[in-house]
């Protein structure tokens, strides 16, 4: 371990398109804070930081970058000191180093990779859906579309239904198989890849990603709806809510959670 690390402070109100970038460009790592995000690394990071401005420059989105040169400290164990469970409807998501919460569900979600533990308005938004509309009496089949951490795909899993997920980046795949290990679930089918990539239909489809990409997703998201089914979708900035709201108006809007500025909706086939 070297004396000194590097840390690239990003902030921006569009944190979470920088932080998917982040991730184009290599960085397995980060920690998430309000309206940004920190990335670490015991090499310099002028080229990642520049990458991020000219990224943001290019797409008209605002960025403050900072970096410093820090003595170097077991950083993630430092970083588990700041992270406490969340509850959101029936879930209790907690690190493994936390207890259990009699009387809800218990999801273990250690944040190493942050690819999605629970803390994030739009994913306890899903988790609320989850909890108040889907149950195993009606629902037996899911898919999780840009499954991160596996953290939908295994509440739905601890729910009794039959699980499949994807996602485009293949350390997401990969933490959302170690996850799911660490919580004793099963995933029916995990790919590489989209919605794009399966024919079959689900009773409930999830895809917590960005505006930009449900977008370009609608008629595939759409088409893997069993009728009656639910398609919850959310990371979704309030200035894409009309757009979201006409590009799936042939659905039926059961509910819309608007958390700061990020907007969950439930649609019902």
């Amino acid at each position: 371990m070297k004396e000194k690390f590097f840390e690239l402070k990003i902030q921006s109100p569009n944190a979470d398109i920088l932080k998917d970038f982040a991730f184009e460009l290599g960085i397995t790592c980060i920690e998430e804070i309000n309206e940004g995000f920190i990335i670490r690394d015991e090499d310099e990071l002028d080229n990642i930081k520049w990458g991020l401005e000219e990224f943001a420059k290019r797409t008209n989105t605002q960025i403050k970058t900072s970096i410093e040169v820090k003595d170097n400290i077991d950083w993630i164990n430092e970083y588990k000191k700041g992270i406490k469970p969340v509850l959101a409807g029936k879930f209790y998501i907690r690190p493994s180093w936390e207890a259990s919460k009699n009387g809800l569900i218990d999801i273990i979600i250690d944040p190493a990779l942050a690819f999605g533990s629970g803390h994030h308005e739009s994913t306890s938004s899903c988790l609320n859906f989850i909890s108040k509309y889907i149950n195993l009496n009606t629902h037996k089949t899911a898919l999780d579309v840009g499954c991160g951490s596996g953290i939908l795909s295994i509440s739905l899993a601890k729910l009794g239904l039959k699980v499949d997920a994807c996602d485009t980046d293949e350390l997401a795949v990969l933490s959302s198989k170690e996850n799911g290990i660490k919580n004793k679930i099963e995933f029916n089918d995990i790919w590489t890849g989209s919605v794009m990539a399966t024919h079959k239909k689900y009773d409930v489809v999830v895809a917590n990603i960005i505006a930009d990409v449900i977008l370009l997703l609608v008629k595939d998201l759409k088409n893997s709806i069993n009728d009656n089914g639910y398609l919850i979708i959310s990371g979704i900035l309030t200035k894409y809510k009309e757009r979201i709201l006409k590009n799936f108006g042939d659905l039926e809007l059961v509910e819309n959670i608007t958390l700061n500025e990020w907007e969950s909706f439930i649609f019902k086939k």
